[in-house]
């Protein structure tokens, strides 16, 4: 384990004479609140090392050695997400071996299937679950860490060779851009969107007044306690809870007992200030009913349909790789402004090159 800036001095000439790093991440997402970044794997080569971001280590040095090489990377979206939160860091290029794999049409497209398949090595399941924030970390997990990069290097040369026997390195190159781009963005939290659980829609305006005060106590004690929020209360509960206290003649002992009595206390109190919620600052209930297409959309929505359909027969694929549902509905209600979305090698595919925006290709 890299936990000292003389280990990792002695890391760095490793990354600075490669081409490409292998890569990934642990985070403690099981087992803290909010997660963090508490492990990364890397390998150059036949060098694989475990680096500890837990530690007072700086870090500067690898990483900007890392944003100029390739990066690879297994089902990256998470662990470029988890890197640019913690460091804002952002790579240059990336090979995401997951996403080379759809490309070709696998449907096993797993770390493990993929490297038995095509490498002949059996990877050990492992501590998934594990707290990676651990110290020492046991060596167990810590062999489990390696084996997640260990192998992607002649994972990647062998699903490189056969993107580029099947023309589609170019495909491989424009995902991999928008895995970047995308990852690279903050997301926002909608304040008014993140208090709805699963359940939610299902509470008229005085439920969910106490919903959204209850949601916010749980934000709170599972913070405060270092703890994911469903260690707290899970969501069914939460939404039963504040069904019950709207209520007119709510039960008197509806506190969950399994909690803790001074926090059960707190979600007293916190019930007694939803329940004074005035009716004037109830939220409004948000109802889905799904996107309506016009007759005409819905006949080029169906067409678009078809020869995607068609197309992933032809090539092997899932027919989700070259367009999903919702490109399908944004382009049959906006064509023009949705072709800018898809990517270069998409538009053949669903016969939009040179075709009349907004239109269905006869």
């Amino acid at each position: 384990m890299i936990d000292t800036e003389a280990q990792l001095a002695e890391l760095l000439p490793h990354l600075r004479k490669a081409e490409r790093v292998a890569v990934d991440t642990e985070a403690d997402s099981l087992h803290a609140y909010p997660e963090k970044l508490c492990l990364i794997q890397l390998s150059v080569g036949e060098e694989h090392a475990l680096v500890d971001p837990l530690s007072t280590c700086d870090l500067a040095p690898a990483l900007a050695l890392l944003q100029t090489k390739e990066l690879i990377l297994h089902g990256a979206d998470y662990d470029l997400r988890l890197f640019h939160r913690s460091y804002q860091f952002v790579p240059q290029t990336i090979f995401d071996t997951m996403w080379a794999a759809r490309l070709l049409g696998y449907r096993e497209f797993g770390l493990s299937n993929l490297v038995q398949a095509l490498l002949g090595v059996t990877l050990e399941k492992g501590p998934q679950k594990g707290n990676w924030a651990l110290r020492p970390l046991p060596p167990r997990m810590a062999a489990y860490a390696l084996n997640d990069t260990r192998y992607l290097r002649p994972l990647a040369e062998d699903l490189r060779a056969r993107l580029a026997q099947a023309g589609r390195l170019h495909w491989m190159q424009e995902v991999c851009g928008r895995v970047i781009r995308d990852c690279s963005q903050t997301r926002a939290r909608d304040p008014e969107a993140a208090w709805r659980v699963k359940g939610s829609d299902r509470l008229d305006p005085p439920a969910l007044a106490i919903l959204r005060v209850l949601w916010q106590w749980r934000e709170e004690e599972a913070i405060n306690a270092n703890k994911p929020p469903y260690f707290i209360l899970s969501h069914e509960t939460l939404v039963a809870l504040s069904m019950a206290v709207s209520q007119p003649r709510a039960q008197p002992n509806i506190i969950p007992h399994r909690l803790h009595p001074r926090r059960a206390d707190r979600l007293a109190a916190a019930i007694q200030k939803a329940i004074k919620t005035p009716p004037s600052e109830y939220p409004h209930p948000r109802r889905s009913f799904g996107v309506r297409l016009t007759k005409s959309q819905q006949l080029h929505f169906d067409q678009l349909k078809r020869v995607r359909d068609q197309r992933a027969e032809d090539l092997g694929l899932d027919p989700t790789v070259i367009a999903s549902k919702s490109d399908h509905v944004a382009l049959a209600k906006d064509g023009e402004g949705a072709q800018t979305d898809l990517m270069a090698w998409q538009r053949p595919l669903l016969d939009l090159e040179g075709a009349p925006c907004g239109t269905a290709t006869p």
